[in-house]
């Protein structure tokens, strides 16, 4: 009967708060001490509107949010994270920790409700709710159902070479447990982290047979399964297969000649893009003459850099699809 006070004891004891199974912190962002991950979602790729400035109304039409300055379209992997700090915290309390933190690893911070007097109420509401439903132990709307006297939210990017990182953050505050929307008394944080990059072109190698039909019925074939380096002419071993396939294309075709010509997007000046997207041809001849054989003839390397794309080059997505080489008969 010595271990009944030691059971009780243990039956007594708070639950350790546990996390959202199969969900983690972002490695660029730690969470508020204490607190719980309670709602999760990664997308490889998706588009996200950042919110930079004061919201000014709704439109029930086209439920769409109006500010005072246009939001940033931008595109990449996207981490949402839902941390639940329960208890004693207060919405202030981990929203200046989040700035802090923030700023410490080197975000510029683009905006702050705190600091914006016309932030109030439901002004305050930046974070697209209309992206609420992801994989969550509360419910969707346990941020609307908040005080919103409690709201505040930011946003901040991080400059990188490999890709810009940009952060939303939304911080709300419960003032006590409320069964309904399965919250507990204290403070919730949104944390929405975009990483930029264009998408992977992940389409099957264009096969020899498929790029004779495309030429034949629309006078081109625009591949994507060349690779080079960014600002570099190249060409990345992973690039072997459509090679290989545009050999195959011209020693059955014996009678066929080509123009390769090199595309890029519009980063940078047109003077630079049309050395490097001429580069690039030049680099795509001389692998298939000296790798595979094709006669330097039957080959014309051109390289026109962002004069004919074939998408917007205001997006990271369509920027990668201006980014190709195209056979064109001669």
């Amino acid at each position: 009967m010595r271990s009944l006070p030691l059971l009780l004891a243990l039956f007594c004891l708070p639950l350790q708060a546990a996390d959202l199974p199969e969900s983690g912190d972002h490695p660029l962002l730690k969470r508020f001490g204490g607190s719980e991950i309670v709602g999760y979602e990664v997308k490889r790729f998706d588009s996200y509107r950042l919110q930079t400035s004061t919201y000014r109304s709704y439109d029930l039409q086209t439920r769409r949010r109006a500010f005072a300055e246009p939001p940033l379209d931008i595109e990449g992997k996207i981490t949402r994270i839902w941390y639940e700090s329960a208890g004693e915290t207060s919405s202030t309390e981990l929203f200046r920790n989040y700035r802090n933190e923030l700023e410490a690893a080197g975000f510029a911070i683009l905006y702050d409700s705190t600091r914006d007097d016309a932030a109030t109420g439901w002004n305050s509401y930046l974070a697209p709710f209309g992206q609420n439903a992801i994989r969550t132990n509360r419910t969707r709307y346990v941020f609307y159902g908040a005080d919103s006297q409690g709201i505040r939210t930011l946003s901040a990017r991080l400059p990188r070479a490999e890709g810009d990182v940009y952060v939303a953050v939304l911080t709300v505050e419960w003032p006590k447990d409320d069964a309904i929307y399965k919250s507990r008394r204290g403070a919730y944080a949104a944390v929405d982290i975009i990483e930029t990059r264009p998408m992977v072109q992940n389409m099957v190698v264009v096969k020899a047979d498929e790029m004779a039909r495309s030429i034949t019925e629309t006078g081109r074939i625009a591949l994507y399964g060349i690779h080079f380096d960014t600002d570099k002419a190249a060409i990345r071993d992973e690039s072997r297969p459509a090679l290989e396939e545009i050999a195959r294309l011209l020693r059955e075709n014996p009678g066929l000649n080509l123009h390769v010509v090199g595309h890029t997007d519009n980063a940078g000046g047109l003077d630079y893009n049309l050395g490097l997207s001429r580069r690039r041809a030049d680099a795509v001849v001389a692998a298939l003459t000296g790798e595979y054989g094709i006669e330097p003839n039957r080959l014309t390397p051109n390289g026109v850099a962002y004069l004919a794309p074939v998408a917007s080059n205001a997006t990271e997505a369509g920027r990668a699809q201006n980014r190709r080489v195209e056979l064109v008969p001669r």
